[in-house]
C-alpha cells in the first residue's frame, strides 16, 4: 500500500451553460495534474455547468447535456489520475447535485449531495432531490469522503464517512462570498476534522455568476485543525497537494499560505471582480456610468477602471443648472486621476423640452419630486443612448443606503445592467474610498494613488436635483441611517429593539416605512455583487404589496 498521495486542487472559475469550455478546462487542469504525478485532479462542485444553476437545471436537455459531458470526459481522462468533478446527475425520476469520480476511462462513483442549502441565496430543495449518506470511494487504495459542500457544514455525513473507513476528507464547493466567509468556513472545517481525525481539503471555485461571487481561498487542514496549505483569495489556482501515511494515518505535507486579504480589500475586490467577470460572461468589455461629482459615482468609476482598465471606462457629466461648479471639477478630477475617457452632455435643453412638452397639463401645479426625477430620466435617456450606441453596458451607482430607502430614481439612476455598490452602506462608502486612495494592488488596473480627491469624499452629498439640496435636507445623517438599516435588514431587529439602542422611534418608524414602499424599486433594480448575508434579491425577498409595520 502506497505511503504517499498527490491531489492536484484546480481552484478554478466555470461559466454558467458552457459546458463544453468547462469541460475542455477540467481536462485541461486533468493534464496539469498527470504531468505532476498526481493520483487524482479535483474541481469544484456543479463545475460541469458552473454554479447555482437555479432552475435551469431541471431542464432535461440541459442536465442531460451535462451528463454526458461528464461521461466523454471519463473517457478523455481514462489514461492518468482519477478526476473529480461536479455536476447534476438524473435517476429514475430524480435529479441531485452529484460529485462524479471518473478514472480508467468511466464513472466509477457518484457522490450524492444530502444536505440541500435552503437559505440565503441556495434554494436547491426547489431543484434537487436529496442523495442518501453514502460512504468513501477508494482512489490507487486511499478511501476518500467527500462531503458536497453544504454537507460539510453538518457533522453528520463527515462522520459517516469516518465510520465507512474514510481517510481522507475532500470537501467540493460552490461558496460565495459574503463578509467574514473564510473564518466561518475554516471554523465549521476544523470542527469536521476535530470529530473525525481525518485531514480535510476544502475546495472552492472563483469567478462571478450574476450576484455571487466566487472568493476561492481554498484550504488543507491536518488532524487537530493545523492550517496545512492555504489557497489564494478571488485567484484561479491549481496546486498539488501531497499527503503522507504515518502511523496514525495521512496527513498533508506543508504547503504554500498564500496571504488573506482584509476585510477591506476583500468587499473591494468582490466588487472589481464583479464587474470583471459579469462583463466578461455575458459578453462585455466597455463601461460607461454618469459621473456626478459625488462620492458614489465616483467609487463606481474606480472599481469599473480596476476592473475593465480605464482605457475601458467612460465617464459622462450630465449638468444641469443646479449641477455646481465644484461637482464639475471633482467628476473632471475623478476621470483625469484614473484615466477614463470624460464627456460632457448638458441636460439643460432637454429639461427645457420636456418641461414645455408637460406645461399644459402641469400649468399651476408647483414644482416637486417630479421635476427633480425628470433630470434623472433625461440622463438615463442620454447614457442609453450612449450605451446602446457603442456597446458600452451601463453602469449604476446607488449605494445599498440608497437602495434601501428608495432615495434612487427608478428609470433614472438606477437604469443600467450592474450595480457595484448595491450591497455597501454609504457609511461604507466612505471608507471604501479612503481605503482606495491608500492602496493599490495587481489586480486593480487603474493607477495607483488618490484617484478620488478628498473633496469628493468629504463634501455633504447631494443630488444636485435642485437649489441647495442635500441628502439630509430628508434623511438622518448616514451614521444614523445606516444603524438603523443594519438593524431593520441584515439583523431583522424590531422597532423596539432600535429605540433600545438609542435611536430615535419616529426616525426609525420613518426609515421602516421608506424600506418597506421601496420594494417595487428594488424588485426592478440592477444585479451586484453580495458582500454580506442580507443582500438584496436573493437573499432578502419581500413582498411588494405589502402593508404590514411593526406594531412595537
Amino acid at each position: 500500500m502506497a505511503d504517499t498521495f498527490r491531489l492536484t486542487l484546480a481552484q478554478l472559475n466555470p461559466v454558467m451553460g458552457a459546458i463544453a469550455a468547462n469541460a475542455d478546462a477540467a481536462h485541461a487542469a486533468w493534464q496539469q495534474g498527470r504531468a505532476a504525478g498526481a493520483d487524482m485532479v479535483a474541481l469544484p462542485e456543479m463545475f460541469i455547468t458552473g454554479y447555482d444553476p437555479q432552475d435551469l437545471v431541471t431542464r432535461p436537455a440541459f442536465h442531460t447535456h451535462a451528463m454526458d459531458a461528464v461521461e466523454a470526459l471519463a473517457v478523455a481522462c481514462a489514461d492518468g489520475p482519477a478526476l473529480g468533478i461536479g455536476g447534476p446527475w438524473a435517476r429514475d425520476g430524480a435529479l441531485y447535485n452529484a460529485w462524479y469520480i471518473l478514472q480508467g476511462g468511466r464513472v466509477v462513483h457518484r457522490v450524492l449531495k444530502h444536505h440541500l442549502p435552503n437559505e440565503t441565496v441556495f434554494d436547491e430543495m426547489r431543484t434537487f432531490a436529496p442523495g442518501p449518506p453514502g460512504g468513501p470511494y477508494s482512489v490507487n487504495g486511499v478511501r476518500i469522503g467527500s462531503p458536497i459542500c453544504e454537507d460539510g457544514w453538518y457533522e453528520d455525513v463527515a462522520e459517516t464517512l469516518a465510520e465507512t473507513g474514510a481517510e481522507i476528507l475532500l470537501v467540493p464547493n460552490g461558496s460565495p462570498y459574503y463578509r467574514g466567509k473564510l473564518d466561518t468556513r475554516q471554523a465549521l472545517m476544523v470542527a469536521r476534522v476535530v470529530e473525525t481525525g481525518l485531514p480535510l481539503i476544502y475546495l472552492n471555485m472563483t469567478g462571478v455568476q450574476d450576484d455571487q461571487v466566487f472568493d476561492g481561498a481554498s484550504f488543507g487542514l491536518n488532524p487537530h485543525g493545523e492550517l496545512a496549505f492555504q489557497m489564494p483569495a478571488f485567484d484561479s489556482a491549481l496546486v498539488h497537494v501531497d499527503f503522507q501515511r504515518g502511523d496514525d494515518g495521512w496527513r498533508i505535507l506543508p504547503g504554500d499560505k498564500a496571504p488573506q486579504p482584509g476585510e477591506w480589500e476583500q468587499d473591494y475586490r468582490a466588487m472589481t471582480e464583479g464587474v470583471r467577470d459579469y462583463f466578461a460572461k455575458t459578453g462585455f468589455s466597455r463601461a460607461l456610468l454618469g459621473l456626478s461629482g459625488g462620492i458614489d459615482s465616483a467609487l463606481v468609476a474606480a472599481i469599473a477602471a480596476d476592473a475593465l482598465g480605464p482605457e475601458n471606462v467612460r465617464c459622462v457629466m450630465l449638468p444641469s443648472e443646479y449641477t455646481s461648479e465644484a461637482s464639475l471639477e471633482d467628476a473632471r478630477s475623478v476621470a483625469t486621476a484614473l484615466g477614463c475617457r470624460y464627456d460632457t452632455l448638458p441636460i439643460s435643453g432637454p429639461r427645457a423640452a420636456v418641461t414645455d412638452v408637460l406645461a399644459p397639463l402641469l400649468s399651476g401645479m408647483p414644482a416637486d419630486l417630479t421635476e427633480e426625477n425628470i433630470q434623472s430620466r433625461l440622463r438615463c435617456v442620454l447614457l442609453m443612448a450612449l450605451s446602446n450606441k457603442f456597446g458600452e453596458m451601463l453602469l449604476t451607482t446607488g449605494n445599498k443606503s440608497e437602495v434601501a430607502v428608495g432615495y434612487a430614481t427608478i428609470y433614472g439612476d438606477m437604469a443600467g445592467g450592474y450595480n457595484p455598490l448595491k450591497d455597501l452602506y454609504k457609511t461604507r462608502v466612505f471608507e471604501t474610498c479612503r481605503w482606495r486612495n491608500a492602496n493599490h494592488r495587481p489586480w486593480m488596473l487603474a493607477p495607483a494613488g488618490q484617484v478620488i480627491a478628498p473633496r469628493v469624499i468629504d463634501k455633504p452629498p447631494s443630488a444636485e436635483l435642485r437649489a441647495d439640496q442635500t441628502d439630509q435636507d430628508s434623511l438622518p445623517p448616514y451614521e444614523v441611517l445606516d444603524g438603523i438599516l443594519a438593524g431593520l435588514i441584515d439583523a431583522d431587529a424590531s422597532v423596539a429593539d432600535l429605540v433600545a439602542q438609542g435611536f430615535d422611534r419616529e426616525t426609525v418608524k420613518k426609515i421602516e416605512h421608506l424600506i418597506y414602499i421601496s420594494e417595487y424599486k428594488r424588485f426592478q433594480s440592477a444585479p451586484g455583487p453580495r458582500l454580506t448575508k442580507r443582500a438584496f434579491w436573493r437573499d432578502r425577498r419581500y413582498p411588494i404589496v405589502n402593508r404590514w409595520r411593526d406594531p412595537t
